[in-house]
């Protein structure tokens, strides 16, 4: 088992907290709380025309949402500009970097023959054993790495396996750029040391990220923490993942009517297995969590599996709780009787809905204005037939006694027995009547709720009395 371990998740602020993003934080949220460690949360901020504060909220916003809470304060990787020209100083001191007078018509020269011999740009490293005073007056330099031309840098990634590359195929890169900016590789060696990181969990597509900052680490004589690169999402067509397939902020999740168990739940299992289970409490995850178990492979995000699963935490929550997850995502509800309503009509409400939205959208008839507006499926409910029979059914039900569900079940299916009906010819009128559509929650569970004396207002609407 790891000891002290530190996980970190490092967005960028250049957009919302988009769906892999969210997934890395988790996978990082996981593995840290499995063996007791930290995760620490890093802005990564350098990009100043991009960064905004307005994605440093959404980013922070998304992750309380999703419940995944880090340890300590943000790090902005921007205000740690000075500690990363410190580091790229010493490496110059020491002889494992040097600096590149190269100017930019050199460089576009060094790409555009690499163009054409059908290789990979690199730079050639002209200025590698140069001394800087052959440099033209006034020219400007970048520090370069003294990347090993000889032999291999491996990394044992705890997803990818070993992976070698040839250091004659790895050129010396930029650690600090002509205006004494620390480069993006530079700036996240520095910091994950710093911040202590051993174990750093992200997404493959910075795998060649890290060949170089192992050869930075090994430069600066640190440590090389523990990595395990996972597969990117793909959308259920297994094509890169895009907003036509599901690529939103995690705020949009939640604004379309997802619980944040639920889709915590979802991305767990998008790549990582464990047996045949699918469904998770926070606490079965971190029990089981193991970086061995997540697969090469790319994830597919299927919105269809996202929304059953939806639906079945919606099933299994309180109903209190469905109401005050709806109150988060809408101004309505918010009179005290209407809670109450919506409160006791929730068991009904519940066994449909795959989103809060459909919640929502299937309470519609509790605050119904009367006459009710009946959709074009209620309409073809309510002909003069079924008028005829729910002028029957009024005098029954305004007979009752008690108003309950089971007392005006009582009431209906005497009456159909009586008349010689079946119950839905008398129960699809009425729900159209009390409802304004053709489906709707358990339909006396729904006369229950409106209670008494708007149930049968809405009644004598539709029949005219």
């Amino acid at each position: 088992m790891p000891s002290n371990v530190v996980t970190r998740f490092a967005p960028s602020p250049t957009g919302y907290l988009h769906i892999g993003g969210a997934r890395t934080a988790l996978f990082n949220w996981l593995y840290a709380r499995r063996f007791g460690g930290q995760m620490l949360l890093r802005i990564e901020d350098t990009d100043r025309e991009r960064s905004t504060q307005g994605a440093i909220d959404a980013i922070l916003d998304g992750m309380r949402w999703l419940g995944l809470d880090w340890d300590g304060e943000p790090v902005f990787q921007f205000s740690r500009a000075e500690r990363h020209r410190e580091a790229a100083e010493s490496l110059l001191a020491a002889g494992h970097a040097y600096r590149c007078f190269a100017s930019a018509e050199e460089l576009q020269q060094m790409r555009d023959l690499a163009r054409a011999e059908g290789r990979a740009p690199r730079y050639d490293g002209r200025w590698r054993d140069r001394d800087p005073s052959e440099a033209p007056a006034g020219a400007k330099s970048v520090i370069r790495l003294r990347a090993p031309i000889e032999g291999e840098t491996v990394v044992d990634d705890a997803v990818q396996g070993r992976v070698t590359w040839q250091n004659k195929d790895l050129d010396d890169l930029v650690l600090l750029r002509s205006d004494g900016t620390p480069t993006y590789m530079l700036a996240v060696v520095v910091d994950d040391h710093d911040m202590g990181v051993t174990q750093i969990i992200r997404g493959d597509d910075h795998l060649t990220n890290a060949a170089r900052q192992a050869q930075i680490y090994k430069a600066l004589g640190w440590d090389v923490p523990a990595m395990a690169h996972i597969p990117l999402i793909h959308g259920a067509d297994g094509a890169k993942l895009s907003k036509r397939h599901g690529a939103l902020g995690v705020e949009a999740y939640r604004d379309l009517g997802y619980l944040p168990a639920a889709l915590r739940n979802y991305l767990v299992r998008l790549g990582w297995s464990h047996g045949d289970q699918e469904v998770f409490s926070t606490e079965e995850m971190v029990a089981a969590f193991d970086l061995k178990a997540i697969g090469r492979s790319p994830a597919r995000f299927d919105f269809a599996k996202l929304e059953n699963l939806n639906g079945r935490y919606i099933r299994e929550s309180g109903d209190a709780a469905l109401v005050d997850a709806i109150e988060r995502i809408t101004p309505e509800p918010n009179a005290a009787d209407l809670r109450e309503k919506l409160i006791a009509a929730m068991p009904g409400l519940k066994e449909r809905a795959k989103t809060l939205v459909e919640l929502i959208d299937s309470a519609y008839y509790l605050t119904a204005a009367r006459p009710l507006a009946l959709d074009e499926k209620a309409k073809g409910l309510l002909g003069d037939d079924a008028r005829e029979r729910l002028r029957l059914a009024l005098p029954a039900l305004e007979a009752l006694a008690e108003w309950t569900a089971s007392a005006t079940e009582g009431a209906i299916r005497q009456l159909a027995e009586a008349q010689g009906l079946k119950l839905g010819q008398l129960a699809q009128p009425l729900r159209a009547a009390l409802t304004g559509r053709a489906t709707s929650p358990p339909l006396f569970d729904v006369m229950a709720v409106l209670g008494r004396d708007e149930s049968l207002s809405r009644l004598r609407d539709q029949i005219g009395q």
